[in-house]
């Protein structure tokens, strides 16, 4: 699976967000700019967010976007949902019915979980569980602390300086 770079655009864009007062927000402009990217392409990414609730728009001359929800109730599982959709990993094709052995060539009703004969799909069903429940168990709000931890201070508070100074909080 191979998530598009507008996951991390996301990413990086809702942690500019968690400084943002109730009351104020982020203009699109602000944040394409600081990114270095198109406010068509952002403006995508903020409308699939929009409408997932993550984020929240402001409409007018101080208009833009601010978090919908505390930035510990946004997984990054929510974003990448909300980005991408959400696709199986693996898709079992159900090939050992062409096996020469394979007593039953119906195909197979269901490979879910519920289905002990498919042992691969099993396994990749697991996984890919697994790897939701990892994704749900971070959040924006963990990674504001880790960028604070592994960002030089100054790029921190640059950062946070940019987007007072341009008057978009």
């Amino acid at each position: 699976m191979k998530y598009s770079v507008m996951v991390e655009y996301a990413l990086h864009s809702l942690v500019y967000l968690i400084d943002v007062p109730s009351n104020e927000s982020i203009g699109i402009k602000d944040l394409s700019e600081f990114q270095g990217l198109s406010e068509t392409y952002l403006s995508k990414v903020f409308g699939k967010l929009s409408k997932a609730g993550i984020v929240s728009s402001v409409s007018g001359v101080k208009g833009g976007y601010k978090l919908a929800k505390a930035p510990e109730e946004i997984s990054f599982w929510d974003v990448i949902k909300a980005v991408e959709g959400v696709k199986p990993i693996f898709q079992c094709q159900n090939i050992l019915k062409n096996n020469l052995m394979y007593v039953d060539k119906e195909k197979c009703s269901s490979c879910t979980s519920g289905n002990s004969t498919c042992t691969i799909n099993l396994v990749m069903l697991e996984a890919e569980q697994q790897m939701y429940a990892f994704l749900s168990s971070k959040t924006i709000s963990w990674l504001d602390k880790e960028l604070e931890q592994v960002l030089p201070k100054e790029i921190r508070v640059g950062s946070r300086e940019y987007f007072k100074r341009n008057d978009s909080i």
